[in-house]
């Protein structure tokens, strides 16, 4: 039993040494990978963390995502965005990092299912309420933007970006009265803004 208990010690000594030793090599690697990145060597930077690669490290798959993405390597950035993505299925940020090189790559319709599947979790992420907005309102589907863009107004009354675009939303669905009143407070944001002052000069309400 005594030299059991040896064994037992004298193993956890050498898996902490090696823990350790495997956690420095991939802290330079991350830290080679910044320094590459600030320089514009995307490469570089990934070729460094693919040399300590671990499939299951969330952090490197997200980095890895990341800077694939940067050097337009559309392909390997989805693969490793949806890999931290599959590690872990509630994080926000994977699921954002995900959006980019599927936008680039003009995969709307995934796009849009992203985005649904953030609010799935969290209803009320106002980033992913906005941007839904945007990519409806882009494809003239009001109804649909109006739904978002209300949301993250309901949540933020004073945000401009939403007001401004449940203000267009409205005009371009008919709601006069809604869309003044919006584009009105806007203004109160910022009391010279040309496309608030451009929607009540076409709505017969422009200030003066």
């Amino acid at each position: 039993m005594k030299y059991l208990s040896l064994n037992i010690l004298i193993i956890f000594s050498v898996c902490n040494k090696l823990s350790g030793q495997n956690f420095e090599a991939v802290r330079m690697a991350f830290n080679e990978s910044y320094k590459y990145e600030k320089e514009g060597d995307f490469s570089h930077a990934v070729e460094n963390l693919k040399q300590v690669y671990d499939e299951n490290s969330y952090e490197i798959n997200l980095r890895l995502g990341w800077l694939n993405y940067q050097a337009g390597v559309f392909t390997e950035s989805i693969a490793h965005y949806q890999r931290a993505v599959n590690l872990k299925p509630y994080a926000e940020e994977a699921k954002f990092g995900l959006i980019l090189p599927k936008a680039a790559m003009g995969k709307w319709s995934e796009v849009v299912n992203i985005y649904k599947e953030i609010l799935k979790i969290s209803p009320n992420q106002t980033v992913a309420n906005y941007r839904l907005g945007l990519i409806y309102y882009g494809q003239e589907a009001y109804e649909k933007a109006h739904f978002y863009f209300k949301k993250v107004v309901d949540l933020y009354p004073f945000k401009y970006d939403a007001l401004i675009m449940l203000a267009w939303t409205n005009y371009h669905m008919g709601k006069r009265r809604e869309a003044i009143i919006l584009f009105e407070k806007s203004l109160l944001y910022y009391p010279q803004d040309p496309s608030a002052l451009e929607g009540l000069k076409l709505l017969g309400a422009n200030e003066d």
